[in-house]
């Protein structure tokens, strides 16, 4: 069992900037990913990394996050900035290793002024 637990959440005026980080507790986890849940809304996934570095992000993302690994500590992290109220959601990370899918708690941003 892999245990994912994000962490650098907060509550941040419009045009401000976050640090988003996962710390897994094993290795050997291939793709991650950060996904986002807003109240009322289904899950999205925000941006995807696989184990060789390549990147993807939503459309409504790009240019603004950033999401990066650290694999020898095993933690992801996703940088986000110019940030919007709509990116008001509760933020999830997810591992994938073995055939298996694994989640954090998920932690809250909250883009306000």
């Amino acid at each position: 069992q892999v245990h994912m637990v994000e962490s650098g959440g907060g509550l941040v005026q419009p045009g401000g900037s976050l640090r988003l980080s996962c710390a897994a507790s094993e290795n050997g986890i291939n793709a991650m990913s950060w996904y986002r849940q807003a109240p009322g809304k289904e899950r999205e996934l925000v941006a995807t990394i696989s184990s060789g570095g390549g990147t993807k992000y939503a459309d409504s993302v790009k240019g603004r996050f950033t999401i990066s690994r650290d694999i020898a500590n095993n933690t992801l992290y996703l940088h986000m900035n110019s940030l919007k109220p709509e990116d008001t959601a509760v933020y999830y990370c997810r591992g994938y290793r073995r055939g298996y899918d694994y989640w954090g708690q998920g932690t809250q941003v909250t883009v306000s002024s």
